[in-house]
């Protein structure tokens, strides 16, 4: 059985204790939050695993919750709760970084389909990394550079950050670049190129002094995408 931790973040006290019961009954343990501001600080400081959060709340909205847990957890998997006419909310969501939705009024089975589905995606996430060790140097993610054993210092860029970041957060698997798109870049990749993708880890590969023809440290794994060495 599941014994991973459920945050819930809904004003309806209903709707709440629904997905409370429902989520406890499949197993896993919640915690539960009425207002945006009460959800934001469980989302920043407790141990949780995934977070279902409703759009229009008391307070802070929903989508500003979820602007600020892409800022300080950036790994931390997220589903919205929508009605059935905020179309344009979800989507917006999504392209905050959301990890799915689902449309109110919901059932059960899909809705724990949905959790079960997007806790597979994320086996192992950490909530962060501060720094991330390379052949002689070091990449400092909080001050947003690579300081080499010689003393030299490269200035990386936010996205490059956050690039590296994520690759370091999924270590031991290969990241395809639709799920870079969703999850650094936070837009929906449907249609879209993934060339720019390939031009930042070719331009973080110049920064780090990682040889493109045989990488050492982001490595191009053909056919899924890339992975930290």
């Amino acid at each position: 059985m599941p014994s991973r931790c459920i945050l819930v973040i809904e004003d309806d006290a209903s709707i709440r204790r629904g997905l409370i019961d429902a989520l406890q009954f499949a197993g896993y343990h919640t915690k539960e939050a009425a207002t945006g501001e009460t959800g934001l600080n469980l989302a920043v400081r407790m141990n949780c695993d995934l977070v279902l959060l409703d759009l229009v709340l008391p307070g802070k909205g929903g989508l500003e919750i979820l602007r600020e847990i892409r800022t300080t957890r950036p790994t931390l998997p997220v589903i919205i709760l929508t009605a059935r006419g905020e179309e344009a909310d979800r989507v917006q969501g999504l392209r905050l970084g959301a990890d799915d939705y689902v449309v109110k009024p919901f059932g059960v089975a899909e809705l724990l389909a949905r959790v079960e589905a997007v806790l597979r995606r994320s086996p192992s996430r950490p909530t962060d990394v501060a720094s991330v060790r390379i052949p002689r140097g070091e990449v400092d993610l909080a001050r947003s550079e690579v300081r080499f054993d010689s003393g030299r210092r490269v200035e990386l860029s936010d996205r490059e950050c956050e690039l590296l970041r994520y690759l370091a957060c999924n270590r031991s698997r290969a990241i395809s670049r639709d799920e870079i798109l969703s999850h650094v870049w936070r837009i929906s990749p449907d249609g879209l190129s993934t060339r720019a993708i390939d031009m930042h880890v070719a331009r973080l590969r110049e920064k780090l002094d990682d040889n493109p023809a045989q990488p050492h440290v982001i490595l191009t794994v053909r056919g899924k995408g890339y992975m930290l060495a």
